[in-house]
């Protein structure tokens, strides 16, 4: 395509992205949602916390009792089986033995059939030192039980202290009846057992050891659901306290929120906005003060506008009322100067204080007009198409008797052909006149440089001056009306102490910017940054205000200088 690349399209965050920020936003923002969250995490904990020592309790309860019953039991069966041996006569030959031995250990020991309670082993005892023959395994097998699942650790304890029943738990592995018989599958399960080991002796044939395991599956069963009910229990109380939660603050938030919304149409204009106030709670108390406050500050508010309205009425009255025996008096002084030549020294001199002194006050009653419109809103902007740099030379020109008397020079910096912007003329001529003839009466006779330069959106022009400066916090105040750095200056050429405050007005009348800056012995800078259109708004100012931003900024904004007047 012609004329380039088209410009990439600015990338978007990703999703997971913006639903954190927009998380992050909405929990920033609402209170009842960190309220109930808040609560239900806390609960959660607590409730995992009683669910966990709860379900430990019941645990270890139902294994010591499943001990003690299983111990109970081993130890009555082992007896059994050894009181049946000693009763035994079928000792002639192994074989026979054997086969007793068998029958007796498998009555004696073995459950019913179906019956998965428990299953035995019985096995040669480490310490059988007998020289006899060792009976067959094939008589020593529980049902899916051997000897590789007792631990070595037990039979070494039942060896080491044979009148003492010894006891363990293991992880028993097995095959699972229920999932084969649905599937056609055999599938292994691991369950808990609790293994009781005991000693008895085999007539001719010395120790052998009985190993009774006892698999805790009822036990398992009852921990599972009980589990289960603790789960639905600790959801089921959660979701009663988020419920709790959420409707406690939505009483306590829904008030808040309320008085917030009534307090933006309040700063907003909207004077009469007041909260409902019901009943006599807490809330209700709040909202009773909160509408007494709003009515102290309507009745405060419109107190100031009735007082300000009476203000700006008066100082417009008497500017105008003054007008007449101002021209009054202009015109006899007039008519004195005329005649100066005729007077003696003395009248004479009288005679050019009194016009001076009244340029001064028809200077002071014309600003005093200009700051009442202002107040009043009644003042408009004529806008059109004005280049800046013919503005700034009026404005240098109408300066010049007063720099001549100071001693100072005044330049134009120059950063382009043009600085074109649609601005009201008259009233920028005399922001930067004020500006001009502010830093001549403060340059101290050094020079003043009036910089000019524009950037997409906007033009800017400081007026530099060397002289005494700003202290620190006085930037903020060379904007108020008759405020003075230091009140006891001599006013030698003249001022009325609201041009600054004038200029201000002028500056906001078109959506721009007025600022200052300055430091004691280095002078002071002032910038006005004006919008290029009334539509567009100022993003950045074309020229820097302090010493920090210039030196910061490489762009060479300072061209050339031209022009000046001393």
């Amino acid at each position: 395509m012609a004329g380039g690349l088209l410009p990439e399209p600015p990338s978007r965050p990703a999703l997971p992205v913006r639903a954190v920020r927009r998380i992050v936003a909405l929990w920033r923002r609402s209170l009842q949602l960190r309220v109930v969250t808040t609560t239900v995490v806390l609960g959660i904990i607590t409730v995992s916390l009683i669910s966990a020592a709860m379900y430990r309790s019941i645990a270890e309860g139902l294994i010591a009792d499943r001990v003690s019953a299983s111990q109970a039991q081993a130890r009555q069966l082992a007896g059994d089986a050894q009181e049946t041996l000693d009763q035994t006569d079928q000792t002639e030959t192994p074989a026979k033995l054997s086969q007793a031995v068998n029958d007796i250990v498998n009555s004696t020991l073995a459950p019913p059939a179906d019956d998965r309670s428990r299953y035995f082993v019985f096995a040669r005892s480490q310490n059988n030192d007998e020289p006899g023959p060792a009976l067959e395994t094939r008589f020593i097998k529980g049902s899916g039980v051997d000897l590789d699942d007792i631990p070595p650790e037990l039979r070494q304890a039942v060896a080491a202290d044979p009148e003492r029943q010894q006891t363990t738990t293991i992880d028993l592995r097995r095959e699972g009846q229920s999932a084969g018989a649905l599937t056609g599958l055999s599938s292994e399960e691991t369950i808990p057992a609790v293994v009781v080991g005991s000693q008895i002796t085999v007539p001719t044939a010395g120790a052998y050891d009985v190993y009774l395991v006892y698999p805790m599956e009822q036990e398992e069963r009852t921990l599972a659901t009980i589990t289960r009910s603790f789960v639905l229990g600790a959801l089921s109380l959660v979701l009663l306290v988020s419920a709790v939660a959420f409707v406690v603050t939505r009483q306590v938030v829904s008030p808040v929120r309320r008085a917030a919304a009534v307090s933006e149409r309040l700063s907003s204009g909207h004077l009469n906005e007041r909260m409902s106030a019901r009943g006599h709670d807490d809330l209700a108390q709040l909202g009773r003060s909160f509408n007494d406050m709003a009515d102290s500050l309507q009745a405060q508010i419109r107190q100031l506008e009735g007082l300000s309205r009476v203000q700006q009425r008066f100082v417009s009255d008497v500017s105008h009322e003054l007008r007449t025996p101002l021209t009054t008096i202009t015109m006899a002084a007039d008519v004195l100067m005329s005649s100066k030549d005729e007077l003696d020294p003395v009248a004479a001199r009288s005679a050019e204080l009194l016009v001076t002194e009244l340029e001064r006050f028809e200077a002071l009653l014309a600003d005093l007009l200009e700051i009442s419109r202002h107040d009043a809103g009644a003042a408009v902007l004529e806008l059109e198409p004005t280049d800046l740099y013919a503005v700034v030379d009026r404005a240098i020109a109408s300066a010049e008797p007063i720099a001549r008397v100071r001693g100072s020079e005044v330049g134009v910096v120059r950063t382009g052909p043009t600085a074109v912007a649609e601005v009201d003329s008259r009233r920028i001529e005399r922001i930067l006149r004020n500006l001009v003839v502010n830093a001549v009466e403060h340059g101290e006779g050094r020079s003043v440089t009036v910089h000019v330069g524009e950037n997409d959106d906007s033009v800017s022009v400081v007026v530099e001056d060397h002289g005494v400066g700003l202290r620190a916090g006085e930037a903020s105040l060379v904007f108020n009306r008759f405020w003075r750095a230091d009140p006891a200056r001599a006013r030698t050429t003249g001022g009325t102490g609201l041009g600054l405050a004038i200029s201000l007005e002028d500056a906001r009348l078109h959506h721009g910017w007025l600022q200052a800056w300055g430091e004691p012995g280095q002078g002071s800078r002032f910038r006005l940054t004006l919008p290029k259109t009334p539509e567009s708004r100022i993003q950045t100012a074309a020229l820097p205000l302090t010493p920090t931003e210039m030196a910061a900024d490489p762009s060479p904004r300072l061209a050339r200088s031209e022009g000046g007047t001393s």
